[in-house]
């Protein structure tokens, strides 16, 4: 049995931005939804996202949302590896790096590690933390 994994990242007012940000980045198809067309609340909540879907051609699902009010929002580390010596995704994650990287805090600067791979830790303008990991 295949059991696929999302990373599901709540933000604290800020996915929509967050989720615009990642399509930018890694493309894809983007879907959100406001707690208005979700809930049908009609408050000062109505434009956050009570659920949010990037769906990339490779293979990566990332969701995320606003945490419901009274609700703290919690940010999970993303990992992004690749274990396939095929240049062209190797440059595609590097290509995602240098984008991560805009406003972004970096903890360790891609570059090849002690085990052989490319490696970098970043948190990113939206204070979440990505690890990325390239073998060739």
């Amino acid at each position: 049995m295949t059991i696929g994994m999302t990373p599901y990242l709540q933000f604290s007012g800020t996915a929509r931005g967050a989720l615009e940000f990642y399509h930018s980045i890694f493309g894809g198809e983007l879907g959100m939804m406001t707690y208005a067309e979700g809930m049908g609340t009609d408050d000062e909540n109505n434009d956050l996202i009570m659920h949010g879907s990037l769906f990339v051609d490779r293979g990566i699902h990332l969701m995320g949302a606003d945490a419901p009010p009274g609700m703290a929002a919690s940010l999970g580390t993303v990992s992004l590896s690749n274990s396939a010596p095929d240049d062209a995704e190797h440059e595609t994650l590097e290509q995602w790096w240098e984008k991560l990287s805009e406003g972004a805090e970096i903890t360790e600067a891609l570059a090849k590690s002690p085990w052989g791979d490319t490696f970098g830790m970043l948190t990113d303008k939206f204070g979440v933390p990505w690890m990325v990991n390239a073998s060739r």
